[in-house]
Parts: structure tokens; sequence; C-alpha cells
């Protein structure tokens, strides 16, 4: 059944409000031997959290953590070696390891005329590599200068080999770069290669994303929607962000990582989502970030490969499953695309080491995202007695497991830093039977670090080796709610048993 644009705006009000509630600061007498110490000189500011499981929201899909690679990358290298290879024992490992259950592969070395498209023995090592990885691929198919049938006889010898692993195709990468403006003919031909490829005795079975056009063309995604739905042709609506903008444009590191933590980059989640989403729910589709990250050109030096971008993935990720998305592939690589040069990857999840892959900040937050995400989103209501501006975001979900999930982002450093005592508690739950935790930190709070992030008080090392531990929270079980500190520049997973 179709969504109203009006009922759209409901749920999402009703998933996005911050009201007020009435709750007494409860203070702990006992102070927890495992706690981060609050950082010294800073600003603290009570917080006080509701859950509302009363009024669930959407539920997060299996599959909503992904990485996007360049297409480049399932080609075969100049002896033959394949980088998607279920041979890959150590690339296997860190998939796992950080929770990737999506693998887009595309960007724009997929339409680039200069590169040969992937045969038959590329594909079969790349979905080789997708079941021993146990992750669903969403497979690019040329359409600049591309051919229809030899696309189609592609499309047919996935679909024949590897349904199982496939999650569907998308045919072309960010169109509107040379379509520019001419959304109805990318149309066009976009349907000219749908027909060719569904057509009897080839994939009658194959679905689609698209159109996976770059940010600020949102409106061919919500025209696409529109034209399209009734089709059947859609497994889902694709587009690409990068909210920091042109990472060539960052002068100043300091700025720009102020910039993606700011409370700002909410706001303007809510504006992009304008032009396409109503589109997207009024047509009874689902949407995905198949290609995503901070910047787009390769990144921001400094920035992109700092702990900011771990805190900024972190609430970028739940702030946009809680308001429906199906998933997010973040772009990634040694080298990525950017426009027709390669250029060292600065949002990459990981770098290829000697030993293996070396983690960078933001895959610490796509592991912690995994850690806390397996449910339906839970509403909340934030109250603060000492503060109005506090820049903090916090997300919930009622498990799977039946235990709740609390994700508490500390956005503030520097300056502004502030440490936040929070006290959460539930509507209609008198008590917490017991509380476990597990954080984000960084030494001293510094958001400019690439190095030394850890996670559950452990690194991930380049052999996917991660030691990270949940800690009990003590408390009374008398207590309607739990505190737990949160110092500024952190973040932390509460993970709760009614």
């Amino acid at each position: 059944m179709k969504m109203t644009w009006i009922s759209f705006l409901a749920e999402w009000s009703l998933m996005s409000r911050s009201k007020v509630a009435c709750h007494n600061t409860i203070v702990l007498t006992a102070f927890w031997l495992f706690t981060v110490s609050l950082l010294p000189g800073h600003a603290q500011s009570v917080v006080n959290v509701e859950l509302l499981p009363q009024q669930p929201g959407p539920n997060i899909r299996a599959g909503f953590t992904g990485l996007s690679f360049e297409m480049r990358e399932v080609l075969a290298d100049t002896n033959g070696n394949h980088f998607f290879s279920p041979a890959n024992k150590r690339l296997i490992a860190i998939f796992k390891a950080l929770g990737i259950e999506n693998l887009r592969v595309g960007g724009n070395t997929a339409d680039r005329p200069t590169l040969p498209t992937p045969s038959t023995n590329d594909v079969d090592s790349l979905f080789g590599f997708a079941k021993k990885a146990d992750v669903k691929v969403i497979y690019t198919l040329r359409l600049n200068q591309g051919n229809p049938e030899l696309a189609a006889e592609m499309a047919e010898y996935i679909e024949k080999h590897y349904s199982k692993q496939l999650d569907c195709f998308a045919i072309g990468n960010e169109p509107n770069t040379y379509y520019t403006s001419n959304y109805e003919g990318y149309l066009a031909e976009w349907e000219r290669y749908a027909t060719q490829i569904t057509a009897p005795g080839n994939s009658p079975e194959a679905r689609f994303s698209g159109p996976g056009v770059s940010p600020g063309h949102e409106k061919w995604s919500a025209q696409f929607a529109n034209e399209l739905a009734e089709s059947g042709l859609l497994k889902f609506i694709s587009q690409h962000d990068y909210p920091g903008g042109d990472a060539r444009r960052v002068t100043n590191a300091s700025v720009a990582r102020d910039k993606i933590l700011s409370p700002v980059m909410d706001t303007h989640y809510a504006t992009f989502a304008s032009h396409f989403v109503p589109a997207v729910i009024s047509n009874g589709l689902g949407y995905r970030f198949e290609e995503a990250n901070s910047f787009y050109d390769g990144g921001a030096q400094d920035v992109s490969d700092t702990f900011a971008s771990a805190l900024w993935a972190l609430n970028y990720e739940w702030w946009w499953a809680s308001h429906g998305i199906t998933g997010i592939n973040f772009h990634t690589g040694d080298t990525v695309a950017a426009r027709d040069e390669n250029k060292p990857c600065r949002y990459a999840t990981f770098w290829a080491m000697p030993d293996g892959y070396n983690v960078h900040p933001i895959g610490y937050a796509e592991k912690m995202f995994s850690l806390g995400s397996r449910g339906r989103i839970v509403p909340v209501k934030i109250q603060s007695e000492s503060a109005t501006n506090l820049n903090f975001a916090v997300y919930a979900v009622a498990g799977d497991d039946k235990n709740f999930y609390v994700t508490l982002i500390n956005k503030s450093h520097g300056a502004t830093a502030t440490n936040l005592s929070i006290s959460i508690g539930a509507q209609g739950i008198n008590h917490w039977s017991k509380g476990k935790v597990i954080r984000l930190t960084t030494p001293n709070g510094d958001i400019s670090q690439k190095t030394d992030v850890t996670l559950g008080g452990a690194e991930i090392t380049d052999d996917a080796k991660w030691d990270g531990e949940w800690q009990t929270v003590p408390f009374s079980k008398s207590q309607s709610s739990m505190t737990i500190d949160l110092p500024a520049a952190s973040a932390a997973v509460l993970k709760l048993t009614p």
C-alpha cells in the first residue's frame, strides 16, 4: 500500500523528535572500575533519555552495513591474481570482523571506456569471495559507451551461477555526469538495457537498483521512483551521498572536522532526503546509498582519515537508519577514482598492509554499528537539565534478542567539549535487570587522531583480530533508570535487559 506524503512526514516526525521528558536524575554511588575517566577540564552536563518502545519505528534489515569498491578491483592484476578471491582469506576475515554484509562494485571505473569490463573469470572470483565472506553483491553493468547485448550476457551468467550471492544489478554509475541534464535520454537508454537483460531467454527475474546519481541530482531518484515503481524491475532506489562536499575545497582540516561533527549536518540530511525520499516511500519502494562517504574526490586528508570520521559515520548510519534507509555502502579502497584520476583513498575503511588490512577510524564506526543495530528502531525523548545545545545523539533499537541497544554519541570536542552523565529509562519498563556497555574512544578525546582508536578497549589488528569486551554496568535493580558517563568525543553502545 502506498504511503502518503503526509503520513510519511508524521512517521518521520515520530522517529526524529526530541521532546522534554520529566525525569529525576539518578546518581550512582558506586564508581565503575572499567569506566573511561571523564576528560579533565571539560564542562559536564546531565542528560535524561527515555526510550519509547511502544512506538516502534522501522526495522534495521540484515545487509545494512556495506562497502563500495571501484569496478577495476574486480579485474585481475598483471599476474592474473584477483583482489576479490575466495583465496584472499585476509580480506574475507576483515569483512567478517567489521560486520560487512553487502558489497557494491561500481564507481567511476564501472563506466570508464578505457578499462575492460570484467570477464566471466573475474566474476567467478568475485562471487567466490562473496560466498566465503557471506555478502550480497550489487553489480554494476556498464552504461557509458556500453553494449546492452554484452550487459545482458553478463547478467544472465551471474543470474545463472550466482543468484544466491546477488543483491541486484545497477546499470551505469552516476549517469548524470555523462547525460548531464538529459534525464529523459538516460531513462530511455536505461529501459533499453533493462528490456534486453530481462527478455525471455536472458534473465527475466533480474532486478535492478537505480539511478545511482551523484549528490545534487536527487530529483532524478524521485523521477526514477515515480516512473518505474510499477514496472516490477526495481529492487530499491540507489543514491550517492557525500555530505561534506568537495574534498578539494577543504583548506583547513580543523574546520572541516568541526563541520562533519556539527548538528547542522542533521539538518542537511533532512533537506537532502526531502528531495527524493517522499517519492520513494509513496511508491512503496526502499532506498539505499550504494556509494557514500564524508567528502568526495577521495576524501579530505586529516579529516576523512581521523577519529572525527568515526563519530561522523556512526551518527550518519544511525540517522539514516532511523529514517528508513535499507543500507549504506561506504566507498573505499587503497585508491579511488576521482573523475579520470586515481587518488589515495582518504576515507577508506581499511588499507592493504603486508600482514592484512589496517582498519581506519571509520571502520571502527562500521563495526560499532553492527554491534547495536539488530532490531527495530525505538524513538527516544531527551532532556538536558544543564544545557540546551549539546552536540549529542542517541539512537535505540528493540533487539531481536529481546534486549534494548542504545547507541550514545558525544560529538562535542575541543574548546566546547562537554562530558555527559546520561540516565536511561524506558516507558513501560520499571527497571533493568542487567546492563553492559562497549565504548569507542581515542586518546585524550582527540578527534584528529588517526591511530590508537579502540573499541571495547581493543584495536582491530591487521590480521582481523579484535578482543574488545562488553563491560558490566553496576547498578541497583530497584532503579528505574541506569546512568553512565560519556566523555567528550566518544561513543558507547549500552545493552540493556528489561
